[in-house]
């Protein structure tokens, strides 16, 4: 039995066996050139966080407070227009009202100046085809007036403020049921000022990517006029990114993952068969390279995959959502008044904030929704207005 096995076994380990081109494909793949390429991204396993974590997160926040002194220079240079046009006060009904929603935080990074600077560039930059947006600050400081980079924007831009100076707090108030009666406001505000087709949502550290009013005109004019996403609740423009893996349980992902696995594993036994001279194809040849692809797409990162999607609008992927979080938030003025009776019937709380109240519509009143991937807004808000924190790290 043994001389029988000897040969076998040797056959196996020649250096133009199949098997030893796979081993050590996978040995110097995941063993030596993914850590060694990956070992910085954020959003990847190989991440090396007790070595990187602190640093990067140094460097993000320094960064940030840059791109703050920047917005805020951005708009002392800015010329201020006429008042007509500050208030907004034309008759026009836009396509897309674009609502930022604000809350007085540090000083020091300007959070809803840098959002509301990206806005307006782009909004430059786009030109003719978007004509028909508009911006709106939604001021929800208690205090209003102690809200200073918002007395700047209001020199630009037109403003409704939430004012409760000089009404007695109330003490079953919870901060999360104040964020989404404050969501509230500003939603409905949007509707009474400008009565647009749809609202964009967004928070004051939710940074616009530069390609979203290109993806949104194409979304808006194109995609959205399919039957099953006519009538969606909402749509979200964010999703954190470590929150997008495959190894999730949300079946359209994990679909997704085997059908990457479907279509790299013959493309790779291909390619083997190509450089080794062998057969085209091979069955278990094709299930090693479709499991060897989908394990390396998982480790590095689904994330850093979604972002090849943005060479073009059309391949902006639409799936269902899923409950996490509201940074910027697409709805059409239908379904904004349909999501104002509902969160109005609903009391937040901590484990139950106005994000978690929205998806549970979608069970509860029969609604659907969906996220837009790759993201179109950056979440560069390291420091909450809900949670309290002086050490702030990027995970």
């Amino acid at each position: 039995m043994l001389h029988q096995t000897w040969p076998l076994f040797g056959r196996w380990c020649r250096w133009s066996s199949p098997f030893i081109h796979l081993f050590t494909l996978t040995v110097v793949t995941f063993g030596v050139l993914a850590p060694l390429i990956c070992h910085r991204l954020l959003h990847s396993y190989f991440y090396l966080r007790h070595w990187h974590l602190n640093p990067m997160s140094q460097e993000f926040l320094e960064q940030n407070q840059q791109e703050g002194q920047a917005a805020l220079h951005y708009f002392e240079k800015l010329q201020i227009p006429n008042a007509s046009e500050a208030s907004g006060s034309d008759a026009f009904q836009p396509l897309l009202l674009v609502t930022i929603i604000t809350v007085q935080r540090r000083n020091d990074f300007h959070y809803v100046l840098q959002v509301a600077s990206h806005f307006h560039r782009l909004l430059q930059k786009c030109g003719a085809h978007c004509q028909s947006h508009r911006i709106l600050i939604c001021n929800v400081e208690s205090d209003p007036s102690s809200h200073q980079d918002v007395r700047l924007l209001s020199s630009f831009f037109p403003m409704v403020s939430r004012d409760k100076t000089g009404e007695n707090p109330d003490p079953s108030m919870n901060q999360f049921e104040k964020e989404k009666q404050d969501y509230v406001f500003c939603l409905e505000q949007s509707l009474l000022a400008y009565n647009p087709e749809y609202i964009l949502i967004v928070e004051d550290d939710a940074v616009p990517e530069e390609e979203i009013f290109t993806v949104l005109q194409h979304l808006l004019l194109a995609r959205f006029s399919k039957p099953y996403l006519r009538d969606a609740l909402y749509f979200k423009l964010y999703h954190p990114e470590r929150l997008q893996r495959y190894f999730n349980p949300e079946p359209m992902r994990i679909l997704e993952w085997l059908g990457l696995g479907m279509f790299l594993g013959p493309v790779l036994n291909c390619v083997y068969s190509w450089a080794t001279g062998r057969p085209s194809l091979s069955w278990p040849m094709v299930l090693f390279f479709a499991v060897y692809s989908m394990a390396l797409s998982e480790l590095v990162g689904r994330h850093y995959m979604l972002e090849l999607r943005r060479l073009a609008p059309t391949l902006y992927n639409i799936v269902p959502v899923t409950e996490c979080c509201t940074p910027a938030m697409l709805f059409s003025a239908p379904s904004a008044h349909r999501a104002l009776g509902y969160l109005k019937g609903l009391h937040c709380r901590q484990g139950f904030a106005k994000d978690i109240a929205l998806y549970s519509l979608l069970r509860t009143k029969g609604e659907n929704a969906y996220v837009v991937e790759p993201n179109l807004v950056r979440h560069v808000g390291m420091y909450s207005s809900l949670r309290l924190n002086d050490n702030p790290k990027l995970l």
